[in-house]
């Protein structure tokens, strides 16, 4: 019985080894370019928020100057009082932004990444002190530390930038306090507002394209979540840990000390309310009005952190948008029957649009007209013009867009016509109607149907509606 008993126990040892050193093999697959893409999309995130937040606060200083110069022609007094500090506070932060006053050092530098920043800095803790998990490579030691470092860099950074935002939101309600007793000054504290709207878009925006994760990044992530080990170093250090204190608990009972429980609302609610009977219908009723209003303002203005960034005027929604996140591409296909002067052809084409404004894009293409024959009998290919186009769309409403365009059609042979006779060049003018619809989180798919109101003056005679599918991404 005790040998079967020992037998059975070495058994188990050597599946659990080998258990391990599958583990093993399977961590060992973490990419070392995951730490290059990280030091570079945090190094660049850096260097894009640097030098957005130094353009936002040369302007303020700009303005606050300009409203300075003209408060001290009324009161020279309140003008030193009002800016010669905040004139100074805001060169601090700029110099600061610059890198030449030092790191921030308070406690935005735990929040202003978020939960992706977070997760990304843990997951290089991590690593770093399970080195044998990544791949054996030269220099991984220096590309570990260099990550780590950018990650950092980045944090402080956020930082900071989420200081200026703070320093901003309160000091253009201090200066519309301030002024509002003199006239003249509502186009200034306006253009501080958009100033400080845009730049707290501009950040998101910059969040939101980090958030995009690369092939070697996902591999690393589906990789290290399989281990035991980096699931509690997650629950141990991430930022929810943090907030709960849960590194001095356990993650099953977490230090909530200080935290209001429903009880004591309730018991808040009742002694400002009373303990009558209409009094929780009272409290039911506002909480619904309350909960309508802020789905109403958050459904109008998705992306504000604060009450406080409100804005007084209408907001661009593509001002804070690159060149390059506005263009779109995509390519679409048009088939035409044949007839006695050409044959059946497929015109594929290729585009890039530049959207001018959230409803509406603009933009050029080219196309290649493929000859595919006669009819099922007589199926050959061939090449038969190219086109030049240009169009514009604009949205109507839902997924309808309204889309027009001018293009000109090379199609230099046509059978059956005398010499001389057919156009080598035809232009069209195209409006109609155009539906969009998602194929995936980056492929959209589209289908026209166009009116070419200059098809009597081809000769020969073309088709005047036009269907039209394709895709954009």
């Amino acid at each position: 019985m005790k040998f079967i008993l020992s037998l059975v126990v070495c058994c188990l040892c050597l599946v659990a080894t080998q258990a391990q050193d599958s583990l093993v093999k399977k961590v060992t697959l973490v990419p070392g370019k995951y730490l290059s893409d990280v030091k570079r999309k945090s190094d660049k995130m850096e260097q894009q928020i640097s030098k957005r937040s130094q353009k936002a606060l040369s302007r303020f200083m700009k303005q606050e100057e300009s409203i300075k110069r003209r408060l001290a022609r009324i009161d020279s007094l309140k003008a030193n009082n009002l800016f010669t500090h905040s004139i100074d506070s805001l060169g601090s932060l700029k110099a600061r932004m610059k890198g030449k006053l030092g790191k921030y050092s308070g406690a935005l530098s735990q929040t202003g990444g978020g939960a992706y920043l977070d997760s990304l800095g843990n997951s290089l803790a991590f690593l770093k002190q399970s080195k044998d998990l990544m791949e054996k490579s030269k220099g991984i030691t220096d590309k570990l530390n260099g990550s780590l470092k950018s990650v950092d860099n980045l944090k402080d950074k956020l930082a900071q930038a989420e200081q200026i935002k703070a320093y901003i939101r309160e000091r253009k309600q201090l200066l519309k306090e301030q002024l509002s007793q003199y006239t003249g000054f509502a186009k200034d504290l306006q253009k501080m507002n958009k100033e400080a709207y845009y730049y707290a878009q501009q950040l998101r925006e910059y969040k939101e394209v980090f958030k995009d994760r690369k092939k070697a990044e996902q591999k690393a992530m589906e990789v290290m979540k399989k281990i035991p080990a980096f699931n509690d170093f997650m629950q141990k250090h991430s930022q929810l840990a943090s907030l709960f204190n849960i590194q001095g608990a356990t993650a099953s009972a977490p230090n909530l000390e200080g935290l209001q429980t429903r009880t004591q609302v309730e018991q808040l609610i009742q002694q400002r309310l009373g303990n009558g009977p209409n009094a929780g219908a009272a409290v039911s009723q506002q909480m619904a009005e309350a909960r309508s209003k802020f789905d109403e303002l958050k459904s109008k203005f998705p992306d504000l952190d604060n009450a406080a960034e409100m804005p007084d005027f209408k907001p661009k929604e593509m001002k804070t948008k690159s060149f390059l996140q506005r263009l779109e591409f995509g390519s679409n296909i048009q088939f035409q029957r044949s007839n006695k002067f050409f044959p059946t052809t497929g015109d594929l084409a290729g585009q890039a649009a530049y959207k001018f404004h959230k409803n509406g894009s603009a933009g050029i293409g080219l196309s290649y007209k493929l000859g595919m024959g006669t009819g099922f009998d007589n199926i050959h290919f061939s090449g038969q013009g190219m086109g030049i186009r240009s169009f514009i769309d604009w949205k109507l409403k839902g997924t309808f867009f309204l889309n027009g365009g001018y293009e000109q059609n090379y199609q230099p042979s046509y059978e059956g016509v005398p010499e001389g006779v057919g156009q080598k060049w035809t232009q069209s003018g195209l409006i109609g109607i155009s539906k969009k619809y998602k194929i995936n989180s980056k492929l959209k798919g589209n289908m026209m149907v166009l009116f070419d109101f200059l098809y009597n003056q081809h000769v020969p005679r073309t088709d005047p509606v036009k269907v039209r599918l394709g895709y954009n991404f």
